[in-house]
């Protein structure tokens, strides 16, 4: 459903140290005992930085950048795409760079933020490696992008928190000269902002905390009028504008259950065509070609990625390249300005791919780098598509990792439930479940109800069932596993970051016959603080939040049923429980409360904290710490 709604979603999800609660039993016959440690894939090639991530060519098509690792940090750098020539940009060595683009063919502007706290200041640097320049290098204020305005050489759109934390106006940034001007204040109420196809900033969304409003104007020079107002629970987003920025293409959900892309137009208010809708998905995106002005694709996700083309050439150009790269996945992730030269993606749930420059006019495919070539396809396992039925008949979709040559009798399980929750597992590679896999381990990811792209039905389904239907879910599918002999009920473990550590924690308590042990990362332990700490910026949602989580006053009861903390008690085997001290989703006190509960009833936890670390472990090494620790304990435990 909406984007905002992805709450506590991770870009990385990782495990973390064990403490042994109860003694762990092992046995002679165990699978795992039996494996050489000699042959393991070492774990750092799992973990490691990539060779490259990111890539994206210049509009003239001259230069490729990527973001790349120096001192384990994750920079800038550029190669020239004519010899080869290759340039870092940027060195720094405190924390990755976390984001950058394109700014004319001549300058890079990126992104970093300080120790994981997620307040995005804005930088730019010239691509011989002078001119760097501070745009919003401003303290616990966070950079949004609205428009990088690719046909202006000097300005780009923003959102910033500056002039109040918890919400965004629109400014246009000088790049040359640095100046900052204020285009469009927020009063309060507006969660996004969209521009035409010529850079006006024309339309924008707003939220009174249960309604969400779409608000459209003429010009910059003109007041904005709402088009139309929907509960939360419909979702009307504008994509972009229609070619003559007279009307908008949607992805809408209105009067129907999957979200459908449509053209709204502006002056009748409503939709007027459904361009596609999938009966079974919700589109997830729409793409165009800003040259030749035309709607390219939709796209949707069933156990796969899928695509709905409505541009004859970009399918013929997507099928030539999909010829050339046979048995992997292809996305196209960037494209120049004449749109003759492409970087392909290639993925799989084998291997992290590779990345490709594709000459249009000569249908020519050149490798730029394979991301982690020390991870070798034929030594990972089939991630597979699996579906089961929940107890009050809803279809429950996931997946399931077996270990490379496992006989797919009585496995040991490692049940890893998504973070979010509004927000879905998908098919691709993951280096915690190939790890996983590798040691010998199942791998179960399941799609519980909450989980987006399969329509809102599904999505309302979850409204206030954190750690009851939500989780009956996950419970329901790891028995399936049981009853179809796939997993060995003596050796089942759960662990998941954010709303999965969560789910964790919730499976620990709420069922604790069912698992061996969990592993929570930055997961929610108490419902009622969880909302009193999120960011300033999500404050415009917290009565949608009271809606799907629950209210602390009216739904007391409900919050402490679902709230962990306070059924610690319940707890019969190991947790260990990892955080990052900057967390800004989850705070970091959802994790000292859990362990200063386990501490009371005079169990000793063992807790990690991350000092330069946020939502997700960023740093090489801390990811390294995590796993190498997280492997012994599932050896003891399972």
């Amino acid at each position: 459903m909406l984007s905002i709604f992805k709450l506590f979603l991770l870009s990385l999800i990782v495990l973390a140290f064990g403490l042994t609660m109860n003694s762990c039993s092992t046995t002679k016959d165990d699978e795992l005992s039996s494996k050489s440690d000699i042959n393991l894939i070492k774990l750092e090639d799992f973990f490691k930085n990539p060779i490259l991530t990111q890539a994206k060519i210049s509009p003239d098509g001259k230069h490729v950048a990527y973001l790349a690792p120096y001192e384990t940090r994750l920079n800038v750098f550029i190669k020239r795409i004519e010899d080869g020539v290759e340039t870092r940009l940027t060195s720094e060595t405190a924390r990755s760079v976390g984001g950058y683009f394109w700014k004319g063919s001549d300058r890079i502007l990126f992104v970093k933020d300080s120790g994981g706290d997620e307040n995005y200041r804005l930088f730019g640097i010239d691509i011989n490696g002078q001119n760097i320049k501070g745009y919003t290098d401003f303290a616990k204020v966070k950079t949004e992008f609205i428009d990088d305005l690719p046909d202006d050489p000097r300005f780009i759109i923003i959102g910033l928190n500056k002039r109040n934390p918890q919400y965004f106006d629109a400014y246009r940034l000088n790049v040359v000269s640095g100046e900052l001007k204020m285009i469009a204040e927020n009063p309060g109420n507006i969660s996004s902002w969209l521009t035409d196809h010529n850079g006006l900033l024309r339309v924008a969304t707003t939220t009174d905390g249960v309604n969400t409003s779409l608000l459209y104007r003429d010009g910059e020079q003109d007041k904005f009028q709402t088009l139309y107002t929907t509960n939360f629970k419909e979702s009307l987003l504008p994509a972009f504008f229609t070619f003559d920025n007279k009307n908008l293409y949607v992805l809408s959900n209105l009067n129907k259950d999957k979200t459908a892309l449509a053209i709204f137009d502006v002056k009748k208010k409503n939709e007027i065509k459904i361009l596609f809708q999938n009966p079974d998905y919700d589109l997830s995106g729409a793409h165009f070609s800003k040259k030749r002005k035309v709607l390219l694709d939709a796209t949707y996700v069933s156990w796969k990625q899928e695509r709905r083309f409505f541009d004859k050439k970009m399918k013929s150009i997507f099928n030539k390249i999909q010829k050339k790269l046979s048995g992997v996945e292809i996305s196209i992730s960037s494209k120049n300005k004449a749109e003759d030269k492409f970087v392909i993606r290639t993925y799989s749930d084998k291997t992290l791919g590779a990345y490709y420059i594709y000459d249009v006019s000569l249908d020519k495919l050149t490798l730029l780098a394979e991301v982690s070539p020390w991870l070798k396809e034929s030594e990972m396992s089939d991630q597979k598509p699996i579906e089961y039925i929940s107890r009050d008949g809803l279809k429950i979709r996931g997946y399931l990792t077996l270990p490379k040559g496992s006989s797919g009798k009585n496995v040991p399980i490692v049940v890893n439930p998504h973070g979010g929750p509004w927000y879905r597992d998908s098919w691709g590679f993951n280096p915690h479940v190939q790890f996983l896999a590798s040691r010998g381990y199942g791998v179960f990811q399941m799609n519980f109800r909450g989980s987006t792209g399969y329509g809102r039905k599904f999505w309302e389904a979850s409204f206030k069932e954190w750690g009851k239907k939500m989780q009956d879910d996950i419970t329901d599918g790891v028995n399936f596993l049981i009853d179809q002999k796939i997993a060995d009920k003596e050796k089942v473990a759960i662990f998941g970051g954010s709303y999965g550590g969560y789910a964790t924690l919730a499976g620990l308590t709420f069922t604790p016959d069912l698992y061996a042990c969990g592993v929570d990362f930055v997961g929610v332990s108490n419902l009622f603080t969880l909302l009193k700490t999120i960011p300033p910026y999500w404050k415009q949602m917290l009565d949608q939040f009271h809606e799907m989580i629950g209210h602390p006053e009216t739904d007391k009861k409900l919050l402490e049923e679902a709230s962990p903390v306070f059924h610690v008690d319940k707890i019969k085997v190991p947790l260990f429980i990892a955080q990052g001290a900057n967390d800004p989703r989850v705070n970091k006190d959802e994790s000292d409360q859990m362990v200063a509960a386990l501490n009371k009833r005079g169990i000793k936890v063992e807790y990690m904290v991350k000092d330069n670390e946020g939502h997700g472990f960023k740093n090489e090494e801390n990811r390294f710490d995590l796993y190498r620790a997280m492997e012994s304990f599932l050896k003891k435990c399972l």
